[in-house]
């Protein structure tokens, strides 16, 4: 996509998404209502991108930048966050590349790194001394591991992924008392997830990284999107704004992954990727109207 790709919403697109709930019926109508004063967060892996054997190939569902683009124009504020490194998620989206953005951040690793349209440059603190020492001892610990286990390593954190085992979750139940306590040991925290289990610094999750975007930015709206139980926190973070005045709506991208407690709390339920780029398209061609 080039920089001045028009957006056009898809033809056959309905022409309202209906939440179940009334709290998300509320946030859906304050967004559309309201939209220079919204924030819209999304997950990557799982909501913009659909799941794959391996991280590096885990690109854009189809639309999905453009729509990024477009919606970008139309309200207040538009966020990626994600437990991936800002760098992996601009080189896999090119975001970077587009002048016309409007306020667009990208926090990765749940908040510690930054990225914006503005500064367009990252902000990274350094790794905690315990990631070198996980780093130097999960060789050992998993030199029995099931055929098929990886370890991805984003230099603030090392990710174990098991999706290519033959049996993923018998494999990551196996390894999960050994790498928890590894975790632990070096300062750490072991934070599961679809068939991965993340050895990450604790005190960072998506809902502290939205409820930071929602002070600096003002957002008297908010919408989220997830996917996983890495999403909870950032659903937890919508109910609390709700309560403090603040309407919003927690959409879950599904899959037969998606674990059931993330699909039981969202007020809006898509069908995964693919679906949350016609929520965005519907969004588009409301606020553009």
């Amino acid at each position: 996509m080039t920089e001045s790709t028009r957006h056009e919403p898809a033809s056959d697109q309905p022409a309202q998404p209906a939440p179940r709930t009334p709290a998300g019926g509320a946030g859906l109508a304050a967004l559309l209502t309201a939209p220079q004063r919204a924030l819209v967060a999304l997950d990557y892996d799982g909501t913009l991108s659909p799941i794959v054997a391996r991280p590096a190939d885990a690109v854009p569902a189809a639309g999905a930048v453009e729509a990024l683009l477009a919606i970008s124009r139309l309200v207040g504020t538009v966020a990626i966050i994600t437990g991936r490194p800002v760098a992996a998620v601009l080189e896999l989206t090119r975001l970077e590349k587009l002048a016309d953005l409007g306020d667009f951040v990208i926090l990765g690793q749940y908040g510690l790194q930054r990225w914006d349209s503005q500064r367009r440059e990252i902000t990274s603190p350094d790794p905690l001394p315990g990631v070198a020492a996980v780093r130097a001892a999960l060789p050992g610990v998993l030199r029995d591991a099931p055929p098929g286990t990886v370890v991805e390593d984003k230099h603030h954190a090392l990710v174990v992924h098991v999706r290519r085992a033959a049996d993923p979750d018998a494999a990551l139940a196996a390894l999960s008392p050994a790498l928890t306590t590894l975790a632990t040991e070096n300062g750490l925290e072991a934070a599961p997830g679809k068939r991965v289990l993340e050895l990450r610094p604790p005190g960072h999750d998506k809902g502290g990284a939205l409820r930071e975007l929602v002070a600096t930015r003002g957002a008297r709206s908010v919408l989220v999107a997830g996917d996983d139980l890495g999403d909870l926190p950032a659903f937890d973070a919508v109910e609390e704004l709700r309560a403090t005045g603040v309407p919003g709506i927690a959409v879950c991208s599904d899959s037969p992954e998606v674990p059931n407690a993330v699909r039981e709390r969202a007020d809006l339920v898509v069908g995964g990727p693919a679906g949350m780029v016609s929520l965005l398209e519907v969004l588009i061609e409301r606020l553009s109207r």
